[in-house]
């Protein structure tokens, strides 16, 4: 049987910290996460209007978003900001507001295909019922548009979760973090230590994914 180096895993406090390490990445994304939807839904509302100032504003800040690199992003806000602007910033704040920042975009961009692949006749008839702004909105346009929204935002969770890796290089200990540390720890008595670690680290991602990715799967084959 092949030599994992799974052992390194059982000296002292070793998967504590591991698990541990997963948390602070966890946590991160779950907190841009729970800021970017609500930020994204309005934004994406506000990306409908026929108002080309704010629309242009809009599609600015999602263009730049959507090319500059994630790993970019980071180390303009964590070292750029802090030495330009002269405040105290940590790593995982940075993280944070990256995440903020890209995750907004992400569900502005999937707020504003839902609504407007609302066909026309659907505010028409809505008009026609005699229905006023807000009830075709409450009544029509918002339930067809959280059909289309869920399973796609659940999918950009798991990529946020998923991305919270590129955070290790602007010094945030999280679960890659604590492996390397492990590893150069180990790194005479285990040799091997490195390939079971990252094993261990794929599973712990893949539980921490698969169920939301499941999830997105069913409402999709449920409302289709």
């Amino acid at each position: 049987m092949p030599d994992l180096g799974l052992e390194v895993l059982l000296k002292g406090k070793n998967m504590i910290r591991l698990l541990g390490g997963l948390w602070v990445a966890l946590r991160i994304s779950l907190i841009a996460v729970a800021i970017s939807i609500p930020l994204g839904i309005l934004l994406g509302a506000l990306m409908t209007w026929k108002n080309p100032v704010v629309k242009t504003i809009l599609r600015i800040y999602l263009e730049f978003i959507r090319i500059m690199p994630q790993m970019v992003l980071l180390f303009l806000v964590y070292f750029g900001t802090t030495r330009a602007f002269g405040w105290d910033l940590s790593g995982e704040m940075a993280s944070i507001i990256v995440f903020t920042l890209w995750g907004t975009a992400e569900m502005s961009d999937l707020v504003r295909g839902a609504l407007l692949s609302i066909p026309k006749h659907q505010y028409e008839s809505a008009e026609a019922l005699a229905l006023n702004k807000v009830q075709t909105y409450w009544y029509i346009i918002i339930p067809q548009t959280v059909r289309q929204l869920i399973p796609l935002s659940i999918n950009l969770i798991t990529r946020m979760i998923k991305t919270t890796t590129l955070i290790l290089m602007i010094g945030v200990v999280e679960v890659l973090k604590v492996a390397q540390q492990i590893i150069e720890a180990n790194r005479m008595a285990s040799p091997n230590a490195a390939f079971g670690i990252y094993l261990v680290i794929f599973m712990m991602y893949f539980i921490a994914c698969w169920p939301i990715s499941l999830l997105a799967k069913y409402l999709e084959k449920k409302w289709r």
